[in-house]
C-alpha cells in the first residue's frame, strides 16, 4: 500500500510533534518532513515533493499563504491543506483563490487524517466552521468560481461522536509514544493524561483535577464541537462553556483547544 507522504509545517513545536504522533499512527500516512516557517515549507516541498503539504497560516517570517503562492506558482498540482486557528474570511478566500485543496481549523483534530485521504482522492475539503460561512462568502461574490459552493461539493469531515469514540477505542489513534515527543511536550501530555482520568499528576494538588463537567467538555472539544454546540449538548450557556475551557487550559498548562484535543487523544 502506498502511503500518503505528508510534510507538516507549523511554527509551534508542540503542535508539530503532536500532529506527527497523530498522523504516524495512521497505517496509510507517512510524515516525511517537519518545518516551522513558510520558507521551510517552500524548501521542503521542493526537496520532498510530498503528496500533501499540511501547513499553518500565520507563522514568523513568510506565512503559509505566501509560501503556498510560491509553491503553486511552480507546481500547480501541489496539494496544500491549511490547518490553522484562523478562520477569518480574508484567509479563507485567499487560500481558495490561490488553489489550496483544503482549509481546516485546528480544533477539528479528528478530521485531519480523513482530510488528507480525501485530498489525495481528488476532493477539496473544508472544516465545519468554514462551511458554515461559505454561503455568505458566495453571496458576497468573494469566492473563486472553482471553490466548492455547497457542503455536498466539499463535505464536512467532522466525525460523529460515535466515530470519535470508535477511534479512541483503537480504530484510528495509537497510544504509543514517538521518540520525538519526549521533553516538554511529553511532560505536558503526562500531566494531561492524569488530569483527564481524574488522577492527580505527581506534584499536582487535587484542586487541579478536572471535574466531571470539565471532562465532558474536553471530550466534546476533542470531537470537534465548537462552543455553541457544546453549550447545546450540555444545556449550558456559551459563556459558561468558554469559562470552563479557560479553566481547563489553565489547569493543564495548555495554550489552546488544539493542544487540548491532541492531549485527549493521547490520553485515551
Amino acid at each position: 500500500m502506498n502511503k500518503i507522504r505528508t510534510v507538516v509545517v507549523d511554527d509551534d513545536p508542540f503542535v508539530r510533534m503532536s500532529l506527527q504522533t497523530i498522523l504516524d499512527a495512521q497505517d496509510d500516512i507517512e510524515i516525511c518532513a517537519l518545518g516551522g516557517s513558510g520558507e521551510e515549507a517552500v524548501d521542503l516541498y521542493e526537496r520532498e515533493r510530498p503528496d500533501v503539504l499540511l501547513m499553518d497560516i500565520q507563522m514568523p517570517g513568510m506565512g503559509g499563504l505566501d509560501a503556498a503562492e510560491l509553491i503553486l506558482g511552480t507546481h500547480d498540482d501541489a496539494r496544500i491543506v491549511f490547518l490553522t486557528t484562523f478562520s477569518d474570511d480574508e484567509y479563507i478566500v485567499r487560500a481558495l483563490r490561490i488553489g489550496a485543496k483544503g482549509y481546516l481549523v485546528k480544533q477539528e483534530v479528528a478530521t485531519i487524517a480523513p482530510a488528507l485521504r480525501a485530498v489525495v482522492a481528488g476532493q477539496n475539503v473544508l472544516g465545519t466552521e468554514v462551511l458554515d460561512r461559505m454561503d455568505a462568502l458566495m453571496r458576497a461574490g468573494t469566492m473563486p468560481s472553482s471553490a466548492p459552493a455547497t457542503p455536498s461539493a466539499a463535505p464536512s469531515l467532522r466525525l460523529s461522536p460515535e466515530a470519535s469514540r470508535a477511534l479512541r477505542a483503537g480504530g484510528g489513534f495509537r497510544r504509543e509514544e514517538k521518540e520525538g515527543l519526549h521533553g516538554a511536550g511529553n511532560r505536558r501530555a503526562d500531566l494531561q493524561g492524569d488530569a483527564m482520568t481524574g488522577t492527580p499528576a505527581s506534584g499536582q494538588a487535587s484542586s487541579q483535577e478536572l471535574t466531571e463537567r470539565e471532562r465532558a467538555i474536553v471530550e466534546l472539544v476533542a470531537e470537534g464541537m465548537d462552543n455553541k454546540e457544546i453549550a447545546a449538548t450540555l444545556f449550558l450557556s456559551e459563556g459558561t462553556v468558554r469559562n470552563h475551557i479557560s479553566a481547563i487550559l489553565q489547569k493543564l498548562g495548555l495554550k489552546n483547544r488544539t493542544q487540548l484535543a491532541i492531549a485527549y487523544y493521547r490520553a485515551h
